[in-house]
């Protein structure tokens, strides 16, 4: 029997150059490409994931609290290490969002350091050293 909290890719190489296919079975495919000409670099989705898994969670907690919103972008930046493993050494999110209004920054901050603190798996699989910065913008 599976496990529930269990999760499986499967990556092929598509014969040209650095770029690979994968995903889930029967899930949608996502294109990597180590020179990001073809899809993303692994890294690119690394921030990627990070910036869905943060979203998400905002997202629902924000619809749980009864706070209008009405758009949500985050723009993520990671500064990698001079030398290999040229892991990130810090990253930094921007919430850019619309729909709550003043009345609701404190629940709005609270789905944030929610999602940090507790929910995002993506960021806590990741070193814990790394240097977050978050920051919220009004769209």
């Amino acid at each position: 029997m599976a496990s529930s909290n269990r999760r499986a890719v499967r990556l092929r190489w598509t014969g040209e150059g650095l770029v690979f296919r994968g995903g889930a079975d029967g899930g949608p495919e996502v294109v990597v490409d180590s020179g990001s000409q073809e899809g993303a670099s692994p890294m690119q989705l690394l921030l990627l994931s990070l910036a869905g898994c943060m979203a998400i969670d905002v997202v629902m907690i924000l619809e749980k609290s009864r706070v209008p919103i009405e758009s949500l972008e985050v723009e993520v930046v990671g500064e990698r290490a001079e030398t290999e493993p040229k892991k990130f050494v810090s990253i930094q999110l921007v919430y850019r969002l619309s729909g709550p209004g003043e009345e609701h920054e404190a629940r709005l901050q609270r789905a944030i350091d929610l999602s940090r603190d507790k929910y995002c798996s993506v960021l806590h699989s990741l070193d814990p050293a790394i240097n977050l910065d978050i920051r919220v913008e009004r769209a």
